[in-house]
């Protein structure tokens, strides 16, 4: 474990290195890179060095002891031997858990399409309420969210939301987030009070580069037409709306929400290409074996995540068999405990071999 630690640690100076030549400095991509890559390494590099430090101390207290008459000092020696001990103790624990295998797309942006489900207009609303959490967590994070594309339903909710993600580890929390979303709840236009079941589902892909994902003008067959705005209804004269097909996969992607039909292009790309990459790790996802995928699920749009009790003020996660009774916080953008649940599930199960523990 030293040897890897120690290998790591040279890499991460060496990346500071390259980033401060000139001709690295002045290439965006390469840049970009480098600082993606080292980002990843900075938290176990640090770990590391208090790791050395705090068994350096230990070892420090423990020699002086030998030779120390004063029984006060003795005293102290000891305490500040056993602080040590278990600060270096605590620290190897958690490396092991920063050396387990990274998803190499955790540091990336991340698109993110919510559309409603089963439950008509209630499963609209309930999706205009998920892209609200959402929001408000990024908030709290720090992260920016930029709206893609949007098709409004006739009483305020969303048939279908996408948005970008921007910010440190975006995908490393939103990625549990993919699946279906369901709700309980009496719907505003329930006139007898009863409980109706709707969902949402969430698509979570991370941003790839352009360099990574390669569309090739020939596969790309574009329509034009004018916005449309809820119940179809023509809101502008203009030919700004695009409709994308990826002839090679068949995908779909259309875009109006802004002005211009170059912007609209330039937004549609961005989407398609995110979509072509989920694409790829899908099909990575599927050759690993089902043994070896994580017990936290896929993140498939299919898999049933989540329950959103309002009567009882409840959300479940059914991944983990987690349950919170403050689903107003949750809703309220309050999602980090939920999150660092699934992300210790998932790292118990790397550390047992890939079982629950």
């Amino acid at each position: 474990m030293i040897d890897r630690l120690e290998g790591i640690a040279k890499r991460y100076h060496d990346i500071e290195s390259e980033m401060a030549r000139p001709e690295v400095a002045s290439d965006h991509e390469q840049l970009t890179k480098l600082a993606r890559e080292q980002r990843t390494l900075r938290e176990m590099v640090n770990t590391y060095e208090e790791y050395k430090r705090a068994l350096h101390e230990a070892e420090s207290a423990r020699e002086m002891l030998k030779h120390e008459k004063d029984p006060e000092m003795q005293e102290y020696l000891r305490s500040e031997e056993r602080r040590a001990a278990t600060q270096a103790g605590e620290g190897g624990e958690r490396l092991k858990v920063l050396l387990l295998p990274k998803d190499p797309n955790d540091e990336r942006d991340v698109v993110v399409e919510i559309q409603g489900a089963e439950g008509g207009e209630e499963a609209a609303l309930f999706a205009a309420d998920l892209f609200r959490m959402y929001s408000r967590w990024a908030e709290k994070k720090g992260w920016k969210i930029e709206v893609i594309e949007t098709s409004p339903s006739e009483k305020g909710g969303f048939d279908k939301i996408v948005f970008e993600v921007h910010g440190q580890g975006a995908y490393s929390q939103l990625k549990y987030e993919g699946g279906v979303h369901r709700v309980q709840r009496v719907p505003k236009t329930e006139a007898q009070g009863r409980i109706h079941t709707s969902a949402a589902t969430v698509a979570v892909m991370p941003e790839a580069d352009p360099v990574e994902v390669e569309i090739k003008p020939e596969d790309l067959e574009i329509k034009t037409s004018t916005s449309t705005g809820p119940g179809g209804q023509s809101v502008n004269t203009t030919y700004s709306a695009i409709r994308m097909t990826h002839k090679p996969t068949g995908l779909v992607v259309s875009m109006q929400d802004e002005k211009s039909q170059l912007q609209n292009r330039e937004k549609a790309l961005r989407v398609l290409r995110a979509r072509l990459y989920d694409l790829k790790l899908a099909e990575q996802q599927a050759a690993i074996g089902a043994e070896r995928r994580s017990m936290v699920g896929t993140g498939g749009r299919s898999e049933k995540i989540r329950t959103y009790n309002f009567k009882e003020n409840r959300v479940t996660d059914h991944r983990i068999k987690l349950t919170l009774h403050r689903l107003d916080s949750v809703m309220n953008g309050d999602l980090d405990e939920l999150v660092a649940a699934l992300v210790n599930a998932e790292r118990t199960a790397q550390l047992n071999g890939g079982n629950a523990a």
